[in-house]
């Protein structure tokens, strides 16, 4: 083995030299993400980001670097290979790492994409339809529960409606108004069929 290397050029060797050094890193990262075993903490920083903004499109971070310089190196090491010439292997190489880089931060911004926080957002309610579970007070005489479904999940929540009449239990209403402390305002689905 130690023959074969000194055998090299020094060219081959740095390849050879970096791509050994970052597949290792490449597979420490790999299992630790599939052990759970990794942090994006720093140090005893605890903050609490108050905004539905998600994972931004991050292209330089410690597993992209580590797959650049992995692909970096096989890419350089099969272009040698193939008898190109060093700028031609050096382009290949920065070429594939690039375009790992870029695979990978796709895929890691996609993915956050996908999680849900599951916080309730109360003008998702805005024209859904309900049930009335606790009576309405007419005119915003007295708060109710209405069983209404947000977010793909039944949920009960207190409402008010400026509806003449008290709404019973079991009437199908629709969500009107969100008011600013959350409050749903709401009214009969079918006003017609409950003057008649």
């Amino acid at each position: 083995m130690m023959e074969w290397f000194q055998e090299l050029s020094a060219f081959e060797k740095t390849y050879w030299i970096l791509t050994f050094i970052s597949t290792f890193m490449f597979l420490l990262v790999l299992i630790t993400t599939i052990i759970g075993a990794e942090t994006d903490d720093i140090g005893d920083v605890d903050a609490e980001i108050d905004a539905d903004t998600g994972v931004g499109f991050q292209f330089f971070t410690l597993k992209n670097l580590v797959a650049f310089f992995a692909i970096f190196g096989w890419s350089g090491i099969s272009s040698i290979n193939s008898g190109n010439s060093k700028p031609t292997t050096v382009l290949i190489s920065i070429f594939c790492g690039l375009l790992m880089m870029f695979v990978m931060a796709s895929l890691f911004y996609y993915i956050s994409k996908l999680t849900s926080s599951g916080t309730l957002k109360m003008h998702n309610a805005l024209n859904a339809v309900g049930e009335v579970y606790l009576t309405v007070g007419a005119n915003r005489t007295r708060a109710g529960k209405i069983q209404i479904k947000i977010q793909g999940a039944l949920r009960e929540l207190d409402a008010l409606t400026d509806y003449e009449t008290d709404l019973k239990q079991g009437q199908i209403i629709v969500v009107t108004e969100v008011t600013k402390n959350g409050t749903l305002i709401i009214e009969p689905q079918n006003k017609t069929k409950l003057l008649c």
